[in-house]
């Protein structure tokens, strides 16, 4: 039987192996703008390699993300949970050792965390940028959680509404988690893990000052769970940093400096969400001269990876503007503008006010952003 194992495992990292060679060895990057004088990397902060439940060789995970235009990962592997110590030689600290050099290598940060694996209450809890996994597992959740606050830790609590421990889907907060919170231990939540968005979660994080997170939670080996050759691409943590470094990145998490970034939304705090549209977005012309009912349009170029889904929440006399529009991605849109009546006489500024559906500053709030333009029309009798 443990010939069986061994050879199940050889041939998964071989497996691994060919879907990485197989391919074209090109980075696509994320196309998400700095701001604010900040530099936007895009970070997954939850990884899971062979050295846990994972099925991927630690030296894989710095090139997929590579590839697929990160800054950064951290390896969390289980603490409590390892499926595979019948088969390898585990140590808590091994697939971190293994897979920073194969980051540094592609210029990859490669964070060292562990997953503290307890069931619900607290749950899963990630610990980043600790210094020695190997001391984080103790009898209690309390004392390993205290461990890795006291190696410095940036601790986050994991897919709070994982069906594997909350049968409805739905987050629940516990004492537990008043106890981690009120210590000063718990700094983040994953509002979204994998393909699921917790809306509680995320206004527990506006409510109570916690970083938003954004995470893969990847197993298997990435091009089995994203089409990253369709513009399918894993959940990422935007983290807003004065430098491209991992104490720079630590210090923006602590700080509250992130975006969740899923297919195509984007999660957070106004003031981020709005740089980024900012720094996106641009059009011309700002005035416009129509006769009769013409037609012209505003042509408005995006060039982010995100597609801006637009409301119009204002109302104008005289002028017609569409309710909806879509900004797409990397291209240029048009925004049709006409007078509703060919007598219409103006030359008036006006401010369109839309909400950006798919750019999030609460579960049911979307960013609110203006356009200004000045129209004149000149009547037909």
């Amino acid at each position: 039987m443990r010939t069986r194992q061994i050879l199940f495992f050889i041939i998964l990292i071989a497996v691994s192996a060919v879907t990485i060679t197989g391919q074209k060895r090109v980075r696509t990057e994320v196309k998400i703008p700095d701001i604010l004088n900040y530099k936007t990397l895009k970070c997954d902060l939850h990884i899971h390699t062979v050295f846990s439940d994972g099925s991927v060789w630690p030296d894989i995970r710095p090139e997929e993300a590579w590839r697929e235009g990160l800054d950064a990962i951290a390896i969390t592997d289980h603490i409590e949970y390892l499926p595979h110590k019948d088969d390898l030689n585990i140590g808590f600290n091994r697939s971190y050792e293994i897979a920073e050099p194969a980051g540094e290598k592609l210029d990859i940060i490669v964070i060292r965390g562990a997953e503290i694996t307890r069931k619900m209450p607290p749950g899963h809890i990630n610990a980043i940028f600790i210094s020695d996994a190997e001391k984080i597992k103790k009898e209690t959740w309390q004392e390993a959680i205290e461990e890795a606050a006291d190696q410095g830790a940036f601790i986050f609590w994991n897919h709070p509404g994982w069906k594997g421990q909350q049968n409805d889907g739905i987050a629940k907060w516990y004492d537990e988690h008043t106890e981690i919170f009120e210590k000063g231990w718990l700094h983040g939540i994953e509002v979204v893990n994998s393909y699921e968005y917790y809306p509680e979660v995320h206004q527990w994080c506006i409510d109570k000052n916690l970083t938003m997170l954004s995470n893969s939670d990847i197993h298997n080996p990435l091009n089995l769970d994203y089409e990253t050759f369709t513009a399918d691409h894993r959940p990422i943590t935007l983290v807003f940093a004065t430098e491209r470094s991992e104490a720079a990145i630590k210090e923006a998490l602590l700080d509250n400096r992130t975006v969740v970034y899923m297919g195509n939304e984007l999660i957070g705090k106004a003031e981020y969400l709005k740089a980024i549209y900012d720094e996106s977005v641009t059009y011309r012309p700002v005035a416009l001269e129509l006769t009769g009912r013409e037609e012209k349009f505003v042509q408005i170029k995006n060039t982010s990876d995100v597609n801006y889904m637009l409301q119009l929440n204002s109302e104008s006399e005289n002028i017609s503007f569409p309710e909806e529009v879509t900004l797409w991605a990397n291209s240029v849109s048009l925004l049709p503008v006409r007078a509703n009546r060919k007598d219409v006489e103006m030359n008036k500024e006006f401010i369109l006010n839309y909400t950006v559906k798919n750019l999030k500053v609460a579960p049911d709030a979307g960013l609110t952003v203006e356009l200004k333009l000045n129209v004149k029309v000149i009547p037909v009798k």
